[in-house]
C-alpha cells in the first residue's frame, strides 16, 4: 500500500511539474520604437507610454530603432538620453539601432556628421556592457565583442523561443546608389559614400550569417517559434505594382537579407515573427512572398512610431498553431 501511495504521489508530482513547465513556456513581451521625436513633442507623451509598458506584465521589450527624429542633430546627448530612458524601465529592454541615430546623420539638417563615426560611437556607448538595458538586466549573446563591430546584433532564447536582433536600418540599409544621392542635402563626398557602401556590404554579410545561426539554433532546440527584429521597412509598404516592389533600387539594400530570410523560413517548421518599425503605422500581415502567395509561417508586425506613441504586446503560447498573438496597446495621453 505504501508503495502504491508513493507511486501515485510521483505521478501527481510529475503531472504538476509538467503543467508548470508548460505554463512557463507562455509569456508576453513588448514592442516599441521610432520615438521620442522632438519635432512632434513626443516627450510630453512618453511618461504615459513608459508607465503603460512597465505595467504591461511583460518579460522584456524590444525597441526597434530611431531614438531621435530625422531632422535633428546627431549629438552624443541623443545616446545619453536614450540610455536614461531605457534604464528607467522595470523589465529588460533590448535596443536595436535605427537609421536616425547613425545612417542619416550625414544630412545637413542632422549636423553633417560622419555616419561611420556615429555608428562606431553607437556601438561603444549603447553596447558598452553585455546584455540588455533596463533596471532588470537579461543576458544576451552578441555577434561582436563589446564596443566593436556587430556587437549590436544580439540573440537570446526565452521560453524556447529564439530572438534575433539585427542592425538593418532604414535609408536603404546605408547603401548609396549614386553620386547624386550621395551629396544631396548631405555633407558626404563620393569617397565617404564609397566607405558607406563598403560598410553596408560587410554588415549585410554579417547580418545574414547571424540570421542563419539563429535559425540553426531554433532548429536544434526544436523551438516552436523565432522572432527576427530590426528597424527598417525593407520595401513591404511600397505601392503594389505588377513588378515586385522590393526590386526597386531604393530598397535594394535589403535584397540579399530578405532572400535568406525566405529560404530559412521555408525550412523552419515553426512560426517566424518578423518585427520592424520605420514606417510608424501599426500593421500585422504576411508580406512575403507577394500579395498573391503568402509564406504561411511568417508574420510581420510593424510597430507604432511618432507621433503615435503606443506599443505592441505579444503573447507567446506554443500550444497554439500561430504561437504568437499580437495586441496593440493604445495609451491614453
Amino acid at each position: 500500500m505504501k508503495t502504491r501511495i508513493m507511486l501515485l504521489l510521483a505521478v501527481v508530482m510529475g503531472l504538476t511539474c509538467g503543467a508548470q513547465a508548460e505554463e512557463n513556456q507562455r509569456f508576453h513581451f513588448g514592442l516599441w520604437g521610432d520615438m521620442p521625436y522632438a519635432k512632434a513633442r513626443d516627450e510630453l507623451k512618453m511618461p504615459a507610454l513608459l508607465a503603460s509598458i512597465n505595467a504591461g506584465n511583460i518579460a522584456f521589450s524590444l525597441y526597434d530603432g530611431d531614438i531621435k527624429d530625422g531632422s535633428s542633430h546627431c549629438t552624443d546627448k541623443v545616446f545619453a538620453d536614450a540610455l536614461t530612458m531605457f534604464n528607467s524601465m522595470t523589465m529588460p529592454v533590448i535596443y536595436i539601432p535605427g537609421d536616425n541615430e547613425w545612417t542619416d546623420c550625414h544630412r545637413l539638417n542632422n549636423g553633417g556628421y560622419d555616419t561611420q563615426e556615429r555608428l562606431t560611437t553607437l556601438r561603444k556607448v549603447m553596447f558598452a556592457t553585455p546584455g540588455s538595458l533596463g533596471k532588470k538586466r537579461m543576458p544576451l549573446q552578441h555577434q561582436g565583442k563589446t564596443g566593436e563591430k556587430f556587437v549590436e546584433n544580439t540573440r537570446f532564447t526565452y521560453g524556447n523561443i529564439v530572438f534575433v536582433t539585427l542592425n538593418i536600418p532604414g535609408s536603404n540599409n546605408n547603401k548609396v546608389l549614386d553620386d547624386r544621392e550621395c551629396t544631396d542635402r548631405s555633407a558626404r563626398t563620393p569617397a565617404v559614400c564609397a566607405t558607406s557602401n563598403a560598410e553596408y556590404l560587410e554588415r549585410d554579410v554579417a547580418n545574414i550569417a547571424w540570421l542563419k545561426e539563429g535559425f540553426a539554433l531554433a532548429k536544434s532546440q526544436k523551438s516552436p517559434g523565432l522572432v527576427v527584429a530590426f528597424q527598417a521597412d525593407p520595401g513591404f509598404d511600397l505601392p503594389e505594382t505588377e513588378i515586385d516592389e522590393r526590386q526597386h533600387p531604393s530598397v535594394s539594400g535589403y535584397t540579399q537579407f530578405l532572400a535568406q530570410l525566405v529560404s530559412e523560413t521555408e525550412q523552419f517548421k515553426g512560426q517566424v515573427l518578423l518585427v520592424h518599425g520605420d514606417t510608424h503605422y501599426f500593421k500585422v500581415d504576411k508580406p512575403l512572398y507577394n500579395p498573391a502567395k503568402a509564406l504561411p509561417n511568417l508574420t510581420r508586425v510593424q510597430t507604432f512610431g511618432s507621433p503615435s506613441i503606443h506599443w505592441v504586446r505579444v503573447s507567446v503560447d506554443p500550444r497554439t498553431p500561430n504561437v504568437f498573438s499580437i495586441q496593440p496597446v493604445m495609451v491614453k495621453h
